[in-house]
């Protein structure tokens, strides 16, 4: 079944909209704080130090919403903890339209951060529990380009909306999924695997020591090296382009204007790497999208012309956001229904240190004087080692059934 056929099977369409709105809402406000902190940076005079620590709250915040709402799914369902993480992440997003203080905005961004993170493991494991194993793959890399969906409508509400209006009526839209969540209580349900999830009767201890036993544990490993790795060199990376388009020399409303072309590329690297996931299988897809992600760092790092810096960010952003759609397909493939959730929030949480690391990591290093170049070739080689532990420790998983197995 190609991507036009899954999107008109009336149960797939509805499902993949329903997660998939959702997911955008949180791209949508990732995508918004790296804007936000960029005119932040003027308005409160912050430091590199402070812009850096903001993220970094935020990516705490993701680590401990993953890792819990990815257990609590095992246990009390997929769509409950779905819906209850939406309505976290909106409201502290909507509160942080008051914030008055930089530790105040510090602690709801760390609500926030636990919403989202919570909610993007196990929006995926219940997309990818509730397709054919045949579309599996596709469909959550689907579910996935919701998250450059997120992120345009972030560049656009940056470009029309903080300029004129300022950054907190940007946070002030971030409250709209509050709403979304009433109709999601009626779209959304719990697959049938679920119940085989909940039949096991295993208590948390049991399902997270159960992800590093024999018969996950190298898979585990090599999930926990390939999430910490991207997710360093994506938030290190993305979340600073507004800010280090002005190191560039650009003006806030100009860097606003190229952040969001570079977002486009986004789209064509999620639709192709759909594609090739069902062709040519998960470890094709990282590996290659991971590697060209590699040659892409360098070459924005190196450009300093507007169009060469807007060629490389569209080429990072295409091969960057690739790999994320293949890593979310991948990662549930590799558990069976009772410990999945589990395992996919527990490795999405390892996975957010590094999205602590990496801006507070960036922060640090261009306060010390550090170039563009040198931080970048951090995340070329961070990016390397991602693709290395997918290709020598990770295993196929195109059309199995990880129950069946």
């Amino acid at each position: 079944m190609g991507i036009a056929a899954l999107m008109k099977e009336k149960k797939s369409r509805k499902l993949l909209l329903s997660a998939g709105l959702s997911w955008l809402f949180d791209a949508m406000d990732v995508g918004m704080v790296s804007f936000v902190v960029a005119a932040l940076a003027v308005e409160w005079g912050l430091s590199a130090h402070q812009i850096g620590l903001i993220s970094a709250i935020n990516a705490i915040g993701m680590a401990a919403g993953a890792a819990c709402a990815g257990i609590l799914a095992d246990k009390y369902g997929r769509a409950n903890v779905l819906i209850l993480t939406l309505l976290i992440f909106s409201a502290a997003s909507g509160l942080s339209a008051l914030a008055g203080s930089f530790a105040v905005l510090c602690i709801l961004r760390f609500v926030t951060g636990f919403g989202l993170g919570g909610e993007l493991p196990v929006a995926s494991t219940l997309v990818s529990e509730s397709v054919p194993a045949k579309d599996r793959g596709r469909a959550v890399v689907l579910l996935e380009s919701f998250w450059a969906l997120g992120w345009i409508v972030a560049a656009l509400i940056a470009y029309f909306v903080i300029p004129d209006y300022g950054w907190r009526a940007a946070f002030v839209i971030g409250a709209a999924p509050a709403l979304y969540a009433l109709y999601l209580r009626k779209a959304i349900k719990d697959p049938p695997t679920f119940e085989r999830a909940r039949s096991a009767k295993l208590t948390i201890r049991q399902r997270v020591a159960a992800v590093w036993s024999a018969e996950y544990k190298t898979s585990t490993l090599m999930l926990w090296i390939l999430w910490f790795m991207v997710v360093f060199s994506y938030y290190g990376m993305f979340l600073w382009l507004p800010t280090l388009m002005l190191k560039k020399g650009f003006t806030l409303v100009k860097s606003f204007e190229y952040v969001l072309v570079i977002t486009l590329a986004q789209l064509p690297g999620y639709f192709t790497a759909a594609y090739f996931i069902e062709r040519f299988g998960r470890k094709f897809v990282l590996v290659f999208y991971l590697l060209m992600t590699a040659v892409s760092a360098i070459w924005f790092a190196l450009s300093d012309s507007p169009g060469m810096i807007i060629t490389a960010g569209m080429s990072l952003s295409f091969f960057n956001l690739g790999a994320w759609g293949g890593m979310y397909a991948y990662t549930p493939e590799l558990y069976k229904s009772e410990v999945r959730s589990t395992g996919v929030g527990l490795a999405a949480s390892f996975g957010r240190i590094g999205g602590v690391i990496g801006p507070y990591l960036v922060g640090a290093l261009i306060e010390g004087g550090v170039s563009i170049l040198s931080i970048f070739i951090i995340f070329f080689g961070a990016i390397l080692l991602g693709a290395a532990a997918v290709l020598f420790l990770g295993k196929e998983t195109k059309g199995l059934d990880p129950d069946a197995a």
